[in-house]
């Protein structure tokens, strides 16, 4: 496989000719198409995996991972999907920190999304510990057309590998082309300051495989999304994929520039966030769209009104701590209690026109 992200997208663009978007199609009916992003926190099986150091979720490791603590992260997990899309599935769910297809399988075929119809498509990434990102899709809104990974490669050969982003390209029910990325930056670990270049490189990676279709596209639709271990006003997001807030005037947004739809939220609310770190909240987690989905006349539309972090009270436990409310987790250090995740889902709500 190509290590050059603008060599492998390439490739893609060119076999989706045939399928850009074109104006001037009369609209016939329109529905809801509602996306979701959630860091569901170590979603591993109980098998070993000789290549992976997934020890620690085993059933005889420390944390004594067995088939029940398995089952009943996957229910709650299906759970928290049904509930962001309000009953009805979300056409679209990213997944981070998910360990492999037989996950993904268990996760669509024996637990409360089985009647939702999804398919899925993930990555495979060199993670140490084996974990990666994933795309849950309805076929009946969105038909994949071609997928890749791209590589974040390692800035240092002593670094750690770490996960691949998920680029999938589908047709809509009104035969637009919609791109999708989905993305899992690399952790803190070491510093906030440390291990900042780390992330930025994984966002140049994002930026130059979106780039390359916002100037090859005519019209582009492009949704990026994911955990990026960063805040809006962080550089990888700031600086390298130069996503801010959608301007107040809708004819100042540009088609072809990224815009973030929870970035508004983030710096008006205090309190506001998908992660808590000791007594804070903030945004780890990102709503990214190209700017044609913020115009009114797009088939496929959103704005900012229409996303927000997916706070429902049952994701959400006391913090004994530090006060106020915390992600309820599956684990509080070893203490296994049957929670959610350390992260809480974000969504929006597209209306689409076909």
């Amino acid at each position: 496989m190509s290590r050059n992200p603008i060599k492998n997208i390439l490739p893609i663009v060119l076999f989706l000719c045939p399928y850009l978007y074109l104006y001037g199609q009369e609209g016939k009916d329109t529905l809801t198409f509602r996306i979701m992003s959630y860091n569901v926190e170590n979603l591993f099986d109980t098998r070993h995996d000789s290549l992976k150091n997934d020890q620690e979720f085993l059933p005889d490791a420390i944390r004594h991972w067995n088939y029940f603590k398995y089952k009943k992260k996957l229910d709650n997990i299906a759970r928290v999907i049904i509930a962001v899309g309000g009953w009805t599935p979300p056409a679209l769910v990213a997944l981070c920190e998910v360990e492999n297809d037989s996950v993904l399988r268990d996760l669509i075929r024996y637990s409360a999304l089985r009647e939702a119809d999804y398919r899925y498509l993930m990555t495979q990434s060199p993670d140490e510990r084996g974990i990666d990102v994933a795309l849950l899709y309805q076929r009946s809104q969105f038909k994949p057309i071609a997928h890749q990974s791209l590589p974040v490669t390692q800035l240092r050969k002593k670094d750690r590998p770490t996960r691949d982003i998920l680029h999938v390209s589908g047709l809509l029910l009104n035969k637009d082309t919609l791109d999708v990325f989905v993305a899992h930056f690399p952790s803190r670990s070491g510093g906030e300051k440390e291990s900042e270049p780390y992330r930025m490189h994984a966002a140049r990676i994002a930026k130059a495989a979106i780039d390359s279709l916002l100037q090859l596209r005519q019209h582009p639709q492009i949704i990026l999304m994911g955990d990026f271990n960063d805040y809006p006003n962080n550089k990888s997001v700031r600086q390298v994929l130069q996503a801010e807030r959608p301007p107040i005037q809708t004819d100042s947004i540009h088609t072809k520039r990224l815009y973030h739809l929870l970035a508004g939220k983030a710096a008006d609310r205090k309190e506001y966030g998908s992660y808590k770190y000791r007594e804070e909240w903030g945004l780890l987690d990102h709503l990214i769209v190209s700017g044609g989905l913020l115009q009114k006349s797009s088939p496929l539309y959103t704005d900012e009104t229409k996303a927000d972090v997916f706070r429902a009270p049952f994701l959400l436990t006391e913090d004994k701590k530090y006060g106020g409310k915390i992600p309820f987790r599956t684990y509080y250090g070893m203490k296994y209690q049957a929670g959610y995740s350390d992260h809480l889902p974000v969504w929006a709500e597209f209306r689409l026109i076909y």
